[in-house]
């Protein structure tokens, strides 16, 4: 289920440099889950290495990518006063070789192409909610990186499991991602998970107008449950500020344990299976996504979507997640 990463792996890819310490140097790690619980870190990092749930939902495939890139960046940034290293524990990876293995195998031409990658991607939710569901149980926070959407339900199902409750959840995209309830994949996530009753209250941060159907703007109106506040009216418009849109996600989904979802697929220029000319900046993500996860009741982080393959300029995806994975890390 979990490969568990060990100290030699991480400074394999460790960039060593006297009168320096980096982060890969001081990383803690275990080689069983048993140790997490008296682990003294707060924040567990794993990552979910697949594109299947993407390849589902009609995307190309890249946010496979993501995981390595981004340890590529972590594991070097400076141990200093500031980025509190010391509050990580480095888990591993979600074991996905048979999954993409499978997947490679298919077909794109073929009828059922994307309803048999749905089934893989209902193997890799088992995987993720169970890992997800040991280390919250432990008392920990898990940091996730994906991998594709599709794993918001792994990390809803696996949280409410171990809390043994329904949980809110706060979402920073341009898509719902609550699409119909068909095959599984990267749209659907949020929306199998208030079926399966994993998720409670939702809140959707910054929806593109543009890529986002009436059937589902519909199905939210008629759900309490589901609010959202739009790009357009935050950046465009600028008819509420950053700060108010923050507050209208936190009274939604802050009175109780929550997650927090963060799609790449919303920051402008950025590379992301659905990369966009116009979205918010890194530093927008960086400052919702501090203020977000500093919260007591925040239960995960989930940053996923990003596609290396599709940067603009090299390591910007890896350095990115870096710099995410540091504000939260630092508080």
């Amino acid at each position: 289920m979990l490969k568990f990463y060990s100290k030699e792996i991480i400074l394999e890819h460790t960039n060593i440099r006297k009168g320096e310490t980096k982060l890969g140097e001081i990383a803690q790690t275990i080689s069983q889950w048993e140790a997490l619980k008296n682990t003294p870190q707060q924040y567990a990092l794993i990552g979910i290495p697949e594109d299947i749930g993407v390849r589902a939902n009609g995307g190309k495939p890249g946010t496979s990518e993501a995981w390595n890139a981004c340890l590529q960046s972590l594991y070097n940034i400076q141990n200093n006063t500031f980025t509190k290293p010391q509050n990580l524990v480095i888990l591993g990876e979600i074991d996905c070789d048979a999954e993409m293995l499978e997947a490679s195998r298919y077909n794109p031409k073929d009828p059922q192409y994307h309803h048999l990658l749905g089934l893989l991607v209902e193997q890799i939710d088992t995987k993720v909610s169970e890992a997800i569901q040991r280390i919250v149980a432990a008392g920990k926070t898990p940091i996730v990186i994906g991998g594709g959407h599709n794993n918001s339900y792994g990390n809803l199902s696996g949280t409410s499991k171990a809390l043994h409750s329904t949980i809110n959840c706060i979402n920073f995209d341009a898509h719902t991602d609550y699409r119909t309830l068909e095959h599984r994949h990267s749209g659907n996530g949020f929306s199998y998970a208030a079926e399966d009753g994993f998720l409670d209250n939702y809140f959707i941060f910054g929806l593109h107008r543009n890529y986002t159907s009436q059937q589902v703007l519909d199905k939210i109106d008629a759900d309490g449950r589901v609010l959202f506040n739009r790009f357009e009216t935050i950046s465009i418009r600028q008819e509420k500020t950053f700060s108010e849109a923050m507050k209208e996600a936190e009274e939604h989904c802050c009175n109780k344990p929550f997650g927090l979802e963060i799609d790449l697929d919303a920051v402008a220029n950025m590379g992301s299976s659905a990369m966009t000319p116009s979205g918010f900046t890194l530093e927008d993500c960086r400052r919702f996504t501090q203020y977000f996860s500093a919260k007591e009741a925040c239960a995960y982080i989930h940053i996923c979507e990003g596609a290396p393959n599709k940067e603009a300029f090299p390591g910007q995806v890896g350095k990115g997640l870096a710099y995410l994975v540091s504000d939260i890390i630092g508080h």
